[in-house]
């Protein structure tokens, strides 16, 4: 029963023209971030690494598809969880928008599953768009770039050699893939306690924003309360680029987004199990 559930819940998804955004946005922004680099790129990296050329010499090909491909994963990262809400804040005050909330419950199923099938079809929804993304930021990067070394500039300098870098990315998407999956599920609970879809888009967006800025803040207090913000752990795809690999980051905050998921969905399914269905 469940499998059919999340069949139709998924053809739901995908019979709306918001759901198209997100590819849609990735389909063009990449190419566009790609191009610029292509034309410009050698100019950036001069840009940004003025000082280190003064006191290293820089030779090869630095300006290769590893670097792009990194800089195009950062770039966009930020620009994803609103894609991402567009469709899971939607999936349940979607329906109460649209009025359609008695007629989902008449069936001879139940409120949790119906709140599962939903939640399941989000994170397949989620984890489509996040691997579209790499698989168009990794092949036009290697397409119009080609490959070699990859440097980061950083809290510290870390040059990776090419034949070790490709794993690197294919463990950051999964590890991305996780990061949006708990935005998801955040833009899934506020969806369960609203009953329009433009509110979980909002409250999702502006926790995004409120606690990204608070994560730059070095305050006391503020470096007490950063272990249970869910920002601090999204961009934790990083720590597969540090030398060595940072392991316990990646665990600690793979860990927590997990936690997340559990907390918004249980919570998501206890509001809508308590809802009041008039309509």
């Amino acid at each position: 029963m469940i499998f059919t559930l999340i069949r139709i819940e998924l053809s739901k998804i995908f019979s709306k023209w918001r759901s198209f955004i997100g590819f849609i946005a990735v389909t063009i922004l990449v190419p566009i971030i790609q191009i610029a680099m292509y034309s410009e790129g050698d100019e950036y990296f001069n840009l940004f690494t003025q000082t280190l050329q003064q006191q290293f010499d820089f030779s090869g090909h630095v300006t290769n598809g590893f670097l792009i491909a990194f800089i195009t994963l950062q770039s966009l990262y930020v620009h994803i969880p609103l894609l991402i809400s567009l469709v899971t804040g939607d999936l349940l005050a979607g329906e109460a928008t649209a009025g359609t909330y008695r007629l989902l419950l008449v069936r001879p199923i139940s409120r949790l599953q119906v709140v599962t099938s939903k939640f399941i079809a989000g994170i397949i929804y989620t984890n489509l768009l996040v691997l579209w993304m790499a698989i168009l930021s990794l092949g036009l990067s290697f397409l119009l770039f080609g490959k070699g070394e990859l440097l980061i500039v950083g809290e510290k300098i870390t040059i990776l050699a090419a034949d070790d870098i490709f794993w690197r990315f294919l463990y950051s998407y999964g590890y991305a893939a996780l990061s949006m999956t708990a935005v998801a599920s955040l833009a899934f609970l506020f969806s369960a306690l609203v009953e329009n879809a433009i509110g979980p888009i909002a409250s999702t967006m502006a926790i995004i924003i409120v606690f990204t800025i608070i994560s730059t803040l070095n305050a006391p207090f503020i470096t007490v309360i950063k272990p249970f913000l869910i920002t601090t752990h999204l961009a934790g795809w990083k720590a597969f680029f540090e030398q060595p690999v940072a392991i316990d980051k990646i665990i600690a905050s793979g860990g927590a987004l997990v936690a997340y998921c559990v907390v918004f969905y249980t919570a998501a399914a206890v509001v809508f199990s308590r809802k009041d269905i008039l309509t």
